[in-house]
């Protein structure tokens, strides 16, 4: 896990790049430069401590990667690489195997990654893992082309103006995230997830994608519950198994939920110590507390659990610091905890599993289940509510799924290919890396995806059951887990902390700019004066976000400016 950056096929240097990104690596930063290129690597050491640093070169390549490629260890054994490596870096024998078979050596990857290779054959590639776990975003130059781990290097480097497009503060405003592959930086790209592309005279070529999902293929036939229970173990217990390689501490983040008691279960079985996790409370009334079920599963499989709770004052603090993490932003209130949480568990972990991914490929959302039903019971398409039509037509442009997909497996793709991308996946990023802690998500696993995507919607959806067959393993391996217990949505009551400085935020929120860009200063100032709106949070996170990296204020001085002191 680190923070990469480059220039290729230009003059610049990548170091202005990478200097705003050394709280992603913070043992240390290596730069390399040749003639059209400048790569940069900045550095957490996760496995082989002395001889990992990068970039690295073997086989006539070289290679900068962000991320982990879990399966390294199998692909240098079935190539007959392990004597003639050179380190125990998991990314050297991916050299090897572009060596020999090109890019598609790049299909047997297992892990979540984004990385910059210059091949032997005078290629060179950028590649992001299928499910876009790791970020990576791109820049074309006038001489060159700039890709970086984080999109606010580019405007620390200079290289983008600090500006922002009003479609996306608009989609942010209306699914906390902002879709597809325009950032809200006029300039900056992601590289879509799974994208494989070479760099040819400063531009990116497409050579194609590689799917989260596997193939649309029929339905598989009626098959015995209790042989899917078992192959789901060995399925999630694999994925456990190789996501735990590292040569420093590793842990869990652990909530009230089933995904991540899935996750502790098996790492409490693979583990001859007890595994430490860390769970985040409320101190807040009708906030929904998940440290009493946390401690229940932590008990039952003998984990060393650490507690920290998260109140009103934490929210003010660490609003303003979550916000700067967020280069790219999200407003999901949940990366308040989740700072929290990395900022509880750094000194203890280097490497956190948590359990994200779960409710995508196993069915756990209600709005799976309403999608299922027919209209006159309420059903409807699993799709956002009470957007603008403008920005709603974008997100189904970007959530439209391949033919043959059944209504619940094209919930599912919509999901997957857009809010967990750039929601759920930049939320841990940013707030684990500001902490310089490697985030890790098994049920992001294509083995594990290959699994899931495919069963019948039964053992996804049954009757008010979502994610049935994991819950059907669970009770059998982890009763304490509680599965057949009714899912509560995760909560953190933002509204009930925002209230009694509204009218101070009503006071400052027209005069920013970025609030004006996507409606009236008085409209901006009545969400704020009238009724409590639940708009008020996204609108208070853009006004934050954009004091720190369109202004450049300070994160307290931007919080100051927008929502006035205690």
């Amino acid at each position: 896990m680190c923070g990469i950056a480059g220039i290729l096929d230009g003059e610049a240097s990548a170091r202005s790049l990478i200097g705003a990104m050394t709280h992603r690596g913070p043992d240390g930063v290596r730069v390399e430069e040749t003639p059209g290129r400048s790569l940069a690597h900045a550095r957490l050491s996760i496995i082989d401590l002395e001889g990992g640093w990068q970039p690295l070169h073997a086989a006539g390549g070289t290679v900068i990667g962000n991320g982990e490629i879990y399966n390294y260890l199998e692909l240098a054994q079935a190539f007959g690489l392990t004597d003639g490596l050179a380190t125990g870096s998991d990314f050297e024998p991916l050299l090897h195997l572009y060596a020999q078979e090109g890019p598609a050596a790049f299909h047997r990857l297992r892990g979540m990654y984004a990385f910059c290779l210059a091949g032997p054959d005078d290629r060179t590639w950028l590649v992001r893992d299928p499910f876009g776990i790791k970020p990576l975003y791109v820049m074309e130059l006038e001489r060159g082309l700039a890709f970086a781990s984080e999109a606010g290097a580019f405007l620390a480097a200079g290289l983008a103006p600090r500006t922002i497009r009003a479609d996306a503060a608009r989609e942010l405003l209306a699914f906390n995230y902002t879709l597809g592959e325009e950032t809200i930086f006029p300039g900056v790209r992601r590289l879509a997830p799974g994208a494989i592309v070479q760099v040819v005279e400063g531009r990116l070529v497409p050579h194609e994608v590689r799917p989260a999902l596997p193939p649309t293929r029929p339905r598989p036939p009626a098959r015995d519950e209790a042989a899917l229970v078992a192959q789901l173990d060995a399925v999630l217990e694999d994925s456990v198994r190789v996501h735990q390689r590292a040569d420093v501490p590793y842990g869990l983040f652990l909530s009230g939920g089933i995904d991540s008691a899935a996750i502790a279960t098996l790492m409490a079985r693979l583990n001859s110590r007890p595994v430490t996790a860390f769970t985040c409370g409320f101190e807040a009334p009708g906030a929904r507390d998940e440290r009493a079920q946390a401690e229940r599963v932590a008990r039952a499989l003998n984990l060393d659990w650490r507690e920290t709770t998260f109140g009103e004052d934490d929210f003010w603090s660490l609003l303003p610091q979550v916000a700067a993490a967020l280069d790219d932003p999200t407003a999901d209130y949940a990366t308040l905890p989740t700072f929290k949480l990395a900022q509880a568990a750094r000194g203890t972990l280097t490497v956190v599993l948590t359990g994200e991914g779960g409710d995508e490929l196993f069915g756990g959302y209600g709005r799976y289940r309403r999608a299922l039903r027919p209209a006159w019971l309420g059903g409807r398409p699993a799709e956002p509510r009470d957007a603008d039509p403008a920005v709603l037509a974008r997100w189904r442009a970007q959530a439209e799924g391949p033919k043959g997909l059944t209504r619940l497996q094209q919930a599912q793709y919509a999901d997957i290919a857009t809010w967990l991308p750039n929601d759920l996946l930049t939320k841990l990023d940013r707030c684990l890396m500001a902490h310089g802690l490697e985030g890790r998500t098994p049920f992001l696993d294509v083995a594990v995806a290959d699994f899931a995507f495919g069963l019948p919607d039964r053992f996804k959806v049954r009757g008010r059951y979502g994610k049935w067959l994991v819950r059907r393993w669970l009770e059998g391996v982890c009763p304490a887990a509680a599965p057949w217990a009714r899912k509560q949505g995760f909560t953190v009551p933002v509204a009930a902390w925002i209230a009694p400085r509204a009218e101070a935020i009503a006071e400052r929120i027209g005069e920013v700019a970025a609030v004006r860009a996507v409606m009236g200063a008085d409209e901006a100032r009545g969400l704020f004066r009238g009724e409590d709106d639940p708009r008020r949070w996204p609108l208070l996170f853009l006004a934050v976000w954009s004091r720190i990296h369109v202004d450049g204020a300070a994160p307290r001085d931007a919080l100051e400016s927008v929502a006035g002191t205690n």
